[in-house]
């Protein structure tokens, strides 16, 4: 059975695309930022992996956060100044942001002659109107989106509303920070984070989507305790949040797994060559078991924790 951890692992795990298409085409008002407990500073968790002529940072990120968080230190700081290239999940830029919505909108949009709930069974169908009515939306915000756009949609906008935002997320930030001199590189295409969901059977994306309705008042509180988690620099923690109710084995690994695998295999590659490397993708792939780390293990590289 589907639950409401795979939303959240978007927000802490990398699916970088979510945040910055549909934050960005909302323009549902923000409501109050209640009070929470999340830390105004931190020290998120920071390895490196090196030999004799290489060195690979891997700092695991969150693509939303509240304004004012202060996570960049001084030994964050020296890891970016020091390498050669920025390697993020997706690449950044103004043309990948235009190519993202077009893409996004694109894929996400149902024929002409197709509603989103129509396909909704009755029961289905008053969960997800009550999902939206929580947020202020009508019933009818999302009837020309595909199930899985109106997921992402549905998880991200209490978010955004609530204070959230992918220009105070991390890859956001860094990018703004590292120097002009420092190469720009990604792991993955806008193409592949789409197809992730695009290619989901039609019951699935349903059932997702019915799930996140379900939660969508209970989105801000559990990312919240991620982020405390993340800023504490308590990987493991982070770890048993996301992977608590993560019981689909194959959202799992389609999200994570076969994820956390190809970019081993890529940073095993990049071994051979000389020069440093920032990697910065979400906090869930460099948390728990089959994490990069552990993969990286398995092909004989030592990750040392450095913050």
């Amino acid at each position: 059975m589907f639950n409401f951890s795979r939303s959240l692992t978007l927000a802490a795990s990398g699916i970088a695309l979510a945040f910055g298409s549909v934050a960005a085409a909302s323009d549902t008002p923000p409501a109050p930022v209640a009070t929470t407990t999340i830390p105004a500073t931190g020290t998120p968790a920071l390895w490196k992996v090196a030999d004799e002529d290489t060195t690979i940072y891997l700092f695991g990120t969150v693509h939303v956060l509240p304004q004012g968080i202060d996570w960049y230190g001084p030994r964050i700081e020296q890891a970016l100044t020091s390498s050669d290239e920025l390697i993020t999940e997706i690449p950044s830029g103004p043309e990948t942001d235009a190519k993202m919505q077009q893409l996004v909108m694109t894929n996400g949009m149902l024929p002409p002659d197709e509603n989103l709930r129509d396909k909704l069974s009755a029961e289905d169908r008053a969960t997800y109107e009550g999902g939206l009515a929580k947020i202020g939306l009508p019933a009818n915000a999302f009837d020309r989106f595909e199930p899985w756009m109106a997921d992402l949609t549905l998880t991200v906008l209490p978010l955004v509303q609530q204070g959230y935002s992918p220009d105070a997320g991390v890859e956001k930030q860094l990018e703004g920070k590292a120097g002009a001199g420092i190469q720009r590189g990604a792991l993955e295409t806008v193409e592949y984070q789409i197809g992730i969901f695009d290619s989901m059977a039609a019951e699935a994306q349903i059932e997702f989507l019915i799930a996140a309705a379900e939660m969508v008042e209970e989105t801000k509180p559990m990312l919240d305790a991620m982020v405390a988690e993340w800023l504490e620099g308590d990987a493991d923690a982070l770890a048993a949040i996301m992977n608590e109710e993560m019981s689909d084995p194959v959202v799992a690994e389609a999200l994570l797994y076969k994820r956390n695998a190809n970019w081993a295999e890529w940073i095993d590659a990049r071994m051979e060559q000389p020069g440093t490397v920032f990697i910065a993708v979400g906090a869930g792939h460099l948390a728990g078991e089959r994490s990069v780390q552990d993969l990286l293990a398995q092909r004989g590289l030592t990750s040392e924790r450095v913050q």
